[in-house]
């Protein structure tokens, strides 16, 4: 990736770039990298200070594993995102382990933890940047536990399935039940056996080949009251 491409990048995610002296700027281009992770791949597996990572093409997911190798999905990350719980050695306060994997072929630039934490122990801007960052993130960790926590299964379907056709702009969801499963934490047998019922009750359809497609929105949308 060319420098003139780096700084755009950093001028366009980073607030107080132009607040920044010219060796840490430079220090900060040297120690960023292009990378190219293939779908599948883990980016991230909770042990090291992998670096500020942000998202150009793609997709990543942030993701909570237990000991026994059950996955609780806190929230993934598009393009234009960018991913701070990756860089453990800014927000030292951090002391849960976080797992990321690409869920499709992603394209990233991955600045180096070390030289972030740098300039946001001489730089208060880049400090309160990195921790509004972490805290807006945990919003959405703490929406994640309440619906595990507190919402029957219908309800939390019901909010992905419209979260998902938001998203995409499509009736149609071509995740697998094993997918959703995964994301929601929950059983694979769990999500088929509600899919299955939102089928009887004319909601949504459902095959192999077309994936889910949404057939009453206002039935969906009753769900999540």
């Amino acid at each position: 990736m060319e420098k003139h491409q780096l700084i755009e990048l950093f001028k366009s995610t980073f607030p107080f770039w132009d607040n920044m002296t010219e060796d840490d700027k430079e220090t900060l281009i040297r120690s960023s990298h292009h990378v190219h992770f293939p779908k599948g791949t883990n980016v991230h597996d909770g042990n090291e200070c992998t670096g500020v990572i942000l998202i150009r093409s793609g997709s990543l997911r942030l993701y909570l594993l237990s000991e026994e190798g059950k996955e609780v999905t806190l929230y993934r990350l598009f393009p234009g995102d960018m991913c701070i719980l990756s860089a453990s050695c800014v927000l030292n306060t951090i002391t849960f382990d976080v797992f990321i994997d690409s869920e499709e072929n992603s394209e990233c630039v991955v600045v180096g933890g070390c030289a972030f934490e740098s300039i946001a122990q001489r730089m208060p801007e880049a400090k309160i940047f990195a921790l509004e960052t972490a805290a807006s993130r945990f919003s959405d960790i703490m929406w994640v536990m309440q619906q595990i926590l507190f919402m029957s299964m219908d309800k939390r379907l019901a909010i992905f399935l419209l979260d998902e056709i938001a998203k995409n702009n499509s009736d149609i969801v071509k995740l697998t039940h094993e997918q959703i499963a995964k994301y929601m934490g929950t059983a694979r047998e769990v999500v088929s056996r509600m899919l299955k019922y939102f089928v009887s009750e004319g909601i949504i359809s459902s095959s192999r080949t077309d994936g889910i497609r949404i057939l009453d929105k206002s039935k969906l949308r009753a769900l999540t009251l």
